[in-house]
């Protein structure tokens, strides 16, 4: 059994130990292993490791918890980090509130927080913070660059539909400011509701061209099941989040021709990309998914930080971060006033791959540079 099959098997992992010739650097690892949406929390870890591995540095010790998607078991495991492994930097949260529940209080403690996922808005304005790096996207990203794509598409009433917390309410928001036109309807749903007849329904019912969906994890293999065994006909799209490989894959045949959108896709034609997926396959004997991209890259970008100073000299090593002196797996990266990316969003297809399984295609570019709309409201 190598390192990398060890580390996919633990909630609290050690990846290396400490020598005499380098300072050590804990880092704290929240993310969700268990319950629904665990493979996204499984991905932003296994990208992590690949990255920390192919570091072959002895210097991180890299301690991993399981949150479970609740936020009162992040909060306690938060504190156990800060108060009794005293760790330099942490990072893993996937979903919004349960980020909106840590992030605020471990950045004024002293903290560096970095986010592979979870880019709720009020982290990317009024509560922006010096410590605080989000190294994915701001939620608002890809489902605005969708809303851009679908009004140059010249659909003309698209139906929304997101789960009711804070990355729903960013991504129908998000689609909105870029759309800039009327919508049919929008509909919030239930955060890890799995029955979506009466949403379907309701879709079945308006006036809609077009469905724009934002269902991560679970919520997205129960809704799209059902939206194929309903018999309506409508174009669907959503951002990578509700199409991502495994989602798709466990939908089946009624996933393809989806259209979404992803600041990344593992067909991106770029020496960082190629190398991270033929590493990622050969560690894991699967297909990335964009949360393990966005862990790859958060660890990468540690690493160049590391390369320059350590975290106790907190200003050299924010500069180093601010920097971002890494080759990201998705091209062109770089942070915006706020701490956030300023990056290209792509447009995918789900089509039938080689195999007969569903996969995702890189079709296009739907959006360049994009800065997330909070920016101006960081008063860093």
């Amino acid at each position: 059994m190598n390192k990398l099959t060890r580390a996919g098997l633990g909630l609290l992992m050690t990846t290396a130990i400490a020598t005499a010739q380098a300072e050590e650097v804990r880092i704290g690892m929240i993310t969700t292993l268990s319950g629904g949406g665990s493979h996204l929390g499984v991905d932003v870890r296994d990208g992590f490791m690949l990255a920390i591995d192919q570091a072959q540095r002895d210097d991180i010790e890299v301690l991993i918890k399981d949150d479970a998607r609740r936020p009162d078991l992040a909060k306690t495991l938060s504190n156990e980090f800060l108060q009794r492994d005293e760790v330099d930097i942490m990072t893993g949260i996937i979903w919004s509130n349960l980020a909106m529940a840590v992030v605020p209080s471990v950045v004024r403690q002293g903290t560096f927080y970095l986010s592979p996922n979870a880019g709720p808005s009020a982290l990317a304005g009024r509560l922006c913070h010096e410590n605080y790096f989000n190294v994915a996207y701001q939620n608002d990203n890809l489902h605005g660059a969708m809303g851009a794509y679908m009004r140059e598409q010249g659909f003309e009433r698209p139906f929304l539909m997101a789960p009711n917390y804070p990355a729903g309410t960013d991504a129908l928001a998000g689609f909105k400011h870029l759309y800039e036109g009327e919508v049919a309807d929008e509909l919030y749903t239930q955060l890890g509701q799995t029955d979506y007849a009466a949403e379907i329904a309701q879709i079945r019912a308006s006036d809609a061209d077009s469905l724009f969906f934002f269902l991560p994890g679970g919520m997205g293999i129960s809704f799209m099941k059902q939206w194929e065994n309903s018999g309506v006909d409508m174009p669907v799209f959503g951002a990578a989040f509700s199409f991502d490989e495994i989602i798709i894959k466990a939908v089946g045949s009624a996933a393809i021709g989806a259209i979404n959108t992803s600041e990344w896709a593992y067909d991106l034609d770029n020496e960082a990309n190629q190398a991270f997926v033929e590493g990622f396959r050969a560690a894991y004997e699967r297909t990335p998914t964009l949360y393990a991209a966005q862990g790859y890259d958060t660890a990468r970008l540690i690493l160049s930080a590391l390369d320059k100073a350590h975290p106790d000299d907190q200003d050299a090593f924010r500069e180093a971060l601010r920097q971002a002196d890494f080759a990201s797996v998705r091209g062109k990266f770089r942070f915006g006033p706020n701490q956030h990316p300023i990056q290209d969003i792509f447009v995918r297809e789900v089509v039938e791959g080689e195999d007969g399984e569903p996969t995702n295609r890189l079709v296009g570019l739907a959006i360049e540079d994009i800065q997330d709309v909070y920016a101006e409201q960081c008063q860093m």
